[in-house]
């Protein structure tokens, strides 16, 4: 395996720009790239003329991960050469977020095979359901299938979003690549950093990721008085605040949820995944040191389960909540992921609107928020 990264900041993207990715002659390029680039004028085309003969896969973000660290209004071009490229791409249309969970089955069922192993997703980010489309592809495919992956970011606005593929760029599509076989293989480790506060409060009314009503209360009432002068910034301050998961029990779930969009007229808040019935919900927060150290953590989950490969590639996806509350120090996170792996690993990424991968150390995949999610590819 051969891995090539271009970090470029002009938004005229041009073939002679990226010319160097050849040298490795790629089966398969990552794109990530600001709103900016998405909007340009001959993005895709440029690109996928300039090598019509790989697989473009990538999306817009809310901030780019590369070798370099975090930068923003950039493009990260990431470029893969595999000794045996056994990968499968496949798109499907996600019009309205009620579709999501079909759309999800259609990806299952282009990837699905025998010999399937993982899936890498990345969907948009904004009129979706993050766990209705992980639910939709683990309805078809093997159980022990490792889907990780993210849903595309626009800085923290959260009105529209994109993807990439050879057919082009949409704002209405999700994108998947299939590994088979033996030969490619992924490692995913993910870690918040975030505590929780506040009273717990019960889920009373809700519609798949819709919240109406916490202990019969209207949901936004709630969140508003909790979140004091910071309600006035809503939904953009909603990042700063997400939503512990726990059981009926009261039981800590390990899973964070979001705040997607809020409806005033119907007091509700939507979340970027699912809620448990009667299930209970906790506000948390964290400090800059809690979410590196979070980081570092979920880098040394894949670094204790296998031995580093220096030509493989890992791939961060952290939620953008994050990068808000961080700010000027969110390199920290990304430079402390790189201290474990090394400097010679190539690193590559985005900041995400939701973040996929397996739950605690299984190899049920869930939609998470507000965590430093990692998958680590590597060929043998």
């Amino acid at each position: 395996m051969k891995v090539k990264q271009v970090v470029l900041t002009a938004l005229n993207i041009t073939p002679e720009s990226i010319l160097q990715l050849q040298d490795i002659q790629p089966q398969l390029i990552l794109v990530f790239a600001s709103m900016a680039h998405f909007n340009a004028n001959f993005f895709s085309n440029t690109l996928l003329n300039s090598m019509p003969h790989a697989q473009w896969l990538g999306c817009s973000t809310a901030g780019e991960i590369s070798a370099s660290g975090v930068t923003d209004n950039t493009a990260i071009f990431t470029a893969i050469h595999f000794e045996h490229p056994d990968f499968k791409i496949a798109i499907a249309p996600l019009i309205n977020m009620k579709q999501t969970a079909i759309a999800g089955q259609t990806l299952g069922k282009a990837l699905n095979h025998i010999d399937l192993k993982n899936i890498l997703v990345f969907g948009q980010g904004v009129d979706i359901n993050g766990s209705a489309l992980i639910d939709g592809i683990k309805a078809i495919v093997n159980d022990k299938v490792i889907i990780s992956g993210g849903l595309a970011g626009d800085a923290g606005r959260f009105t529209r979003t994109f993807t990439l593929s050879n057919d082009g760029i949409s704002d209405q599509s999700i994108v998947a690549i299939g590994f088979y076989g033996e030969h490619i293989q992924l490692s995913v480790g993910y870690f918040g950093g975030w505590q929780a506060f506040g009273s717990a409060r019960q889920v009373s009314r809700y519609d798949n990721n819709i919240l109406y009503e916490l202990d019969g209360k209207p949901a936004l009432d709630l969140y508003k008085n909790y979140l004091g002068d910071y309600a006035k910034e809503l939904p953009a301050s909603g990042l700063l605040f997400p939503f512990s998961m726990m059981t009926p029990e009261r039981k800590t779930m390990g899973i964070i949820r979001t705040l997607l969009g809020i409806n005033e007229s119907e007091g509700s808040l939507t979340l970027a995944g699912d809620v448990i019935e009667n299930g209970y919900l906790q506000l948390m927060l964290a400090s800059t040191e809690a979410l590196v150290s979070g980081a570092e953590t979920a880098a040394n989950l894949i670094k204790n389960e296998k031995e580093l490969d220096t030509t493989g590639l890992a791939i961060l996806i952290s939620g953008v909540g994050r990068k808000l509350l961080m700010g000027g120090r969110v390199d920290e996170e990304v430079e402390a992921v790189g201290e474990v792996f090394g400097a010679e690993l190539l690193l590559a990424g985005f900041y995400a609107n939701g973040e996929i991968g397996p739950y605690l150390n299984t190899s049920d995949s869930k939609l998470h928020n507000q965590t430093m999610t990692i998958t680590y590819l590597s060929e043998k």
